[in-house]
């Protein structure tokens, strides 16, 4: 949108997928709720277990999806229509391929990967039940998490809230009504959360199909967009290049998470619970700073793909300002009202003590999160992915890991808190100097 302030055209963008994140946020909180309150805490333990499996596969789809984004705002901004179903043809089609092959493996060896996992004896049966029924939805769920993705390459944020606020509803009405056996229906007993996810998801690409195709959308699934589904190696090449990285990325993000977590769990059950309530309210933090960063990454492609690289440098500009006011608001609001917040998952006063002072160490430092974060977008615009990748994998697996149990030999717990500023501020000195020293000075090609 050419024609309005940079600022207005991120809102327009950022708004709609903020609040996407906030329903995924919603939607499995209130399915853990539901499930530990109406079918006990074994049940809940059952259904946790099959977390680490559905997230390597729905981290390798977002990786898909990234790639594929950058590639799809290259050509939409080139206003090569033909070249976007082509890219979201084969990415689609691979992402149900994965998914297929997931469905089968994980249903043949569902039992074998949750008792690697280390799945206690005397949840497994039920957690075996429900990960067969998990993984025959997977194929749905790739398919619809990685087609959200793509949206996003067409400017499009209000479609994924919408099929998403379909899906949600559907799961959160259902997921009781299936436990219970409301209005005459079956009681699923474990395997509820998971249909309703399904009649979810379905109900919500059905709403997309109608959508789409009534306001002739840019990927619209029509006979174009079905006729552009097959492997098209060179396409599936670029994406991989991009997205693998990425989802390499978050991968590696999620085990640090648990040796962090292996670190304050030696502090006692206290320090568990801070660290779950004080992660809760830092993800909402986060999820502004990493749709800012997304957006300028989209942007960022569609201004490459239209010839017009001289918009990168105010999208950049725009993008850490809006991070400053939004991002840094939130972290003001948050120390502002950390006592209140933290009353929300903590009832003990000591425990919400030790949680907030936890909170207040770290809180700031998702500005500088954030700030790295659109860096490494824009890089990724072009294309350019290992090198911002890479950056941040050496900030958590070299310098935030060691930092952590460095700091928790000297200060205490406490200490564990202070390597994420450590890490982040890492973060933003490395992919700047890469950014101003390196990436500047290379030629900006389009990808497609």
């Amino acid at each position: 949108m050419p024609t309005q302030p940079l600022w207005k055209t991120y809102l327009l963008f950022l708004i709609p997928m903020v609040l996407s994140n906030f329903l995924q946020s919603m939607s499995g909180t209130l399915n853990s709720i539901y499930i530990g309150q109406m079918l006990g805490t074994q049940a809940l333990a059952a259904v946790s277990g099959m977390f680490p499996i559905v997230f390597f596969f729905i981290a390798l789809v977002i990786g898909l999806g990234a790639g594929a984004g950058v590639l799809i705002g290259q050509a939409y901004g080139a206003g090569q229509t033909g070249t976007v179903k082509a890219i979201a043809g084969s990415t689609l089609l691979l992402g149900a391929i994965i998914g297929l092959v997931a469905a089968v493996l994980g249903s043949v060896f569902a039992r074998q990967a949750l008792q690697g996992l280390g799945t206690p004896a005397d949840v497994l049966e039920d957690a075996v039940s429900y990960a067969r029924v998990m993984m025959w939805i997977l194929p749905m769920l790739l398919v619809f998490v990685l087609f959200t993705q793509l949206l996003r390459g067409v400017s499009d944020t209000v479609s994924p809230m919408l099929a998403l606020l379909v899906s949600t509803s559907v799961g959160l009405l259902l997921t009781p009504a299936l436990i219970r056996g409301w209005l005459g229906l079956p009681q699923m007993g474990i395997q509820s959360a998971a249909l309703a996810g399904l009649v979810g998801t379905t109900s919500a690409m059905l709403m997309l199909a109608w959508r789409l195709n009534r306001r002739e959308h840019a990927l619209a699934p029509d006979r174009a967009l079905f006729a552009a589904m097959r492997l098209d190696m060179d396409i599936l090449g670029k994406v991989l290049r991009i997205g693998l990285p990425t989802g390499l990325q978050m991968v590696v993000i999620s085990l640090s998470e648990l040796v962090i977590l292996a670190l304050v769990n030696g502090h006692g059950s206290q320090a568990t619970a801070a660290y779950g309530a004080v992660t809760q309210i830092v993800n909402y933090v986060q999820f502004p700073a990493l749709s800012i960063a997304i957006t300028a990454s989209i942007l960022g492609a569609q201004a490459i793909g239209a010839g017009r690289l001289e918009r990168l440098g105010p999208i950049l500009r725009t993008g850490l300002l809006i991070n400053l006011w939004l991002t840094g608001g939130l972290v003001v609001l948050g120390y502002l009202l950390s006592h209140w917040l933290l009353g929300l998952f903590i009832t003990d006063p000591a425990a919400r003590v030790q949680a907030e002072h936890l909170l207040h160490i770290m809180l700031w430092s998702l500005l500088v999160f954030g700030f790295q974060a659109i860096v490494g977008g824009i890089m990724r615009a072009s294309g350019t992915v290992l090198m911002p990748v890479a950056i941040s994998i050496f900030c958590i697996v070299g310098v935030q890991v060691p930092a952590a149990y460095l700091l928790d030999a000297h200060f205490g717990l406490q200490g564990v808190w202070m390597a994420f500023p450590v890490a982040y501020l890492s973060m933003l000195l490395l992919q700047t100097l890469y950014y101003k020293r390196v990436w500047q000075h290379q030629p900006i090609e389009r990808l497609v």
